[in-house]
């Protein structure tokens, strides 16, 4: 069966690439894909799915992770190597740990099967949203780096620092609202997704390696400040903090 197949439903409609081996999901996504005025491509194999995202560009993939040969995580892989296109993760495989590895791995979101078509659009609509930035902003200038929003890209010392998807998406919330305080749970949402709200572990470990490649003393930061128990804020005059 050759699944290297799209509905176009024309306009500039929001293109989604659904990577997944089951025929009936494909079709039934498809379907839901179409009656929500999407433009949906189809791929049943790793393999595909990483020629239709150079092919096509889509908006976003909804890629399950058990695929034949070329698992979901390779692909994945793959793909984060050239394109921060949104991934929201589809897959039976309902442990913390698998999660985490996704969502480490530059996911965007992670839908266990079996889901709702709602809040799996839910879900599809907020990844897209967090993707979207205007087509210029000014960069946020610190005494020690360069956020450059539009770029989506930290600059230091004159040379792109490299950061992971998810790192990469933490500094753009923080930035966008500086001088704020920004909630564990508004930053969870946002990065991670709906779903997400009181992991404050995923961000403890994330603001440490951003502190790590950012900060000129991590263990004493003085951009990305803890507000014990609420969440963090960015101060991009540096004043110190905890």
């Amino acid at each position: 069966m050759d699944t290297e197949t799209s509905t176009d439903t024309g306009g500039g409609a929001p293109a989604v690439l659904v990577v997944d081996d089951d025929p009936l999901i494909l079709r039934t996504l498809e379907v839901n894909l179409r009656a929500r005025g999407y433009t949906a491509y189809l791929a049943d194999t790793g393999e595909r799915a990483l020629k239709l995202v150079a092919r096509y560009r889509p908006d976003l993939l909804l890629l399950d992770l058990g695929l034949p040969g070329m698992d979901g995580l390779e692909v994945l892989r793959g793909l984060r190597g050239w394109t921060d296109v949104p991934v929201v993760v589809l897959s039976g495989r309902d442990t913390e740990a698998m999660k985490v590895e996704a969502l480490d791995m530059g996911a965007d979101d992670y839908v266990i099967k079996p889901f709702g078509m709602d809040e799996l659009f839910a879900r599809v609509r907020a990844a897209m949203r967090r993707s979207t930035v205007p087509e210029y902003e000014e960069p946020v200038v610190t005494a020690d780096f360069t956020i450059d929003l539009a770029a989506k890209q930290v600059v230091k010392d004159g040379d792109p620092v490299r950061l992971t998807p998810r790192q990469w998406h933490i500094v753009e919330v923080l930035a966008r609202n500086p001088d704020r305080l920004v909630t564990h749970k508004y930053l969870l949402n946002e990065v991670w997704g709906p779903s997400y709200g009181r992991e404050t572990n995923y961000l403890r470990v994330f603001m440490t390696k951003i502190r790590q490649r950012l900060e000129p003393d991590p263990p004493r930061p003085r951009y990305f400040l803890t507000e014990p128990g609420l969440g963090y804020r960015f101060r991009p005059e540096g004043t110190g903090g905890v």
